[in-house]
């Protein structure tokens, strides 16, 4: 059974994602205020009682209220949860934070770095909040479809201190929703992040035709490169074994309710770039993210080929074909 506090939160992003992550804290006895940037968007969740745009077929219950205005949301909520887009993540922590406590901590189950300078949502979180405010990140393999249905599923939880990933841990855990809680804010979010990218590189490759030997060593050494990035930036090794790293890795790079391998199985199949992502009408973290990827690992000197590929194909316009021949045609090295 779920640790209940009966807590009041607010949850800010009624994308998918964020929808699920409310049913979850709703079901698990809180009482729970979701935001979302549009409001007529918010004012059908509310006469709907259903997110039809974006989660269809998981009624709201009693305990989950859509609201269309943030500072109503925000109004004496003992928890703040954040589920946007990394490009709006800057954005609603402005808003937010003039209405909150000194002291409230922040929680955000974003998977993404910063549009333009690729920094860890953390940096900004600090940046905005001041040091002292406790944080925390979710991450994991998670489809927000999966989580809505009840379906088995495990996270973690970062958080600086880690008794807030805690708090939060417990705010999120059931029978069916498993939440591991660790104190490595900087892996958690290089996995969360990187991966989308990567599963961009693994829908390529199913989409002109690899096998099952291609997608494996795609995984095995798209792990590789992630824990390079994250190690460089402080993470630690371990992290990108775990759910954040490895977990998420598979299930973006191996299923096709993630958005990110649809667009590259798309690309292979010849789809211009801005037809594919019309085509999924969703936020597609790893098209910025392979920018800000290639941009971090170029100032640490970190080796990413197959990351610097899928840039490549994003924003210079190199045909999927040519970017598994550059990959193909590196010299032969040690693994390790």
């Amino acid at each position: 059974m779920p640790a209940n506090t009966h807590s009041t939160i607010a949850v800010l992003g009624a994308g998918a994602w964020g929808t699920a992550l409310a049913l979850l804290l709703a079901r698990n006895g809180a009482r729970v205020r979701l935001w979302g940037h549009e409001p007529p968007h918010m004012e059908e969740l509310a006469q709907r009682r259903e997110n039809t745009r974006f989660l269809p077929d998981f009624p709201f219950p009693e305990a989950l209220q859509p609201v269309a205005v943030l500072e109503e949301a925000l109004a004496g909520a003992d928890e703040v949860l954040v589920a946007v887009p990394s490009c709006g993540f800057r954005e609603t922590l402005q808003r937010a934070l003039p209405c909150l406590p000194p002291d409230r901590g922040l929680c955000w189950a974003t998977k993404g770095l910063e549009p333009g300078g690729g920094r860890l949502l953390h940096e900004v979180a600090m940046t905005l909040a001041g040091g002292e405010r406790p944080l925390a990140v979710i991450s994991g393999p998670t489809f927000a479809r999966e989580v809505a249905a009840r379906l088995p599923t495990a996270v973690t939880v970062a958080g600086r201190p880690v008794t807030f990933a805690r708090r939060w841990g417990a705010l999120l855990h059931n029978d069916r929703f498993r939440a591991y809680t660790c104190d490595d804010l900087i892996g958690v979010q290089v996995g969360g992040a990187v991966k989308n990218v990567l599963a961009v590189a693994a829908g390529i490759a199913d989409g002109l035709g690899f096998g099952a030997n291609t997608r494996a060593a795609l995984i095995t050494r798209g792990l590789a490169e992630i824990t390079r990035l994250g190690v460089a930036l402080g993470g630690r090794r371990e992290t990108f074994m775990g759910l954040a790293g490895l977990g998420d890795l598979v299930l973006t790079c191996t299923d096709d309710q993630s958005r990110n391998r649809r667009l590259g199985l798309a690309l292979a199949r010849h789809a211009h770039l801005a037809q594919a992502l019309a085509a999924i009408d969703q936020v597609v973290e790893g098209v910025q993210t392979s920018r800000e990827v290639m941009t971090l690992a170029r100032k640490h000197g970190v080796e990413m080929p197959i990351a610097e590929q899928v840039y490549c194909v994003l924003h210079e316009g190199l045909p999927p074909q040519a970017a598994v021949d550059a990959l193909l045609q590196r010299e032969q090295r040690s693994e390790y």
